[in-house]
């Protein structure tokens, strides 16, 4: 998807639109729509507006679309505990997301070639291994003193 059609999406895919979606961002309606018509070229999605509907949404498909076309992923951080149970917990999610990112690659080149559906999955099991990554990073951040 690239970050045209994301931002079509995120904002018609919000519960309401852009008739609701746009005062919490403080664009009017009408202009949030054109903003985001891919056929429109008279209105263009300003930085800060990316960003504010993508907090008000929750919605990272602008920001995944514009890292992937840099070449780049994005990678969510989850809240993060800061116990010492909380960074055996992260290490251990961590060591068993790996195993299922291999497992992943092992059953893909199983039978000698790999296909697009085996991609895909590689890709979503080495998303979910960094998210881990992180999330234990965040960890110990918040044990540093």
């Amino acid at each position: 998807m690239n970050t045209t059609d994301a931002a079509y999406a995120t904002v018609h895919d919000y519960p309401g639109g852009s008739e609701s979606l746009g005062p919490r961002v403080g664009v009017s309606p009408a202009v949030l729509r054109n903003k985001v018509n891919p056929q429109n070229d008279t209105h263009r999605l300003a930085w800060d507006e990316a960003v504010r509907i993508s907090v008000v949404t929750g919605d990272a498909r602008m920001l995944d679309a514009f890292a992937a076309e840099l070449g780049r992923v994005t990678v969510p951080i989850p809240a993060a505990g800061v116990s010492d149970m909380d960074v055996l917990a992260d290490t251990c999610s961590l060591v068993t997301q790996v195993g299922q990112y291999m497992q992943t690659i092992h059953t893909a080149l199983s039978d000698g070639k790999v296909d697009q559906k085996e991609i895909k999955a590689i890709r979503q099991q080495a998303l979910e291994a960094m998210s881990k990554v992180a999330t234990l990073v965040a960890c110990l951040e918040g044990m540093a003193e």
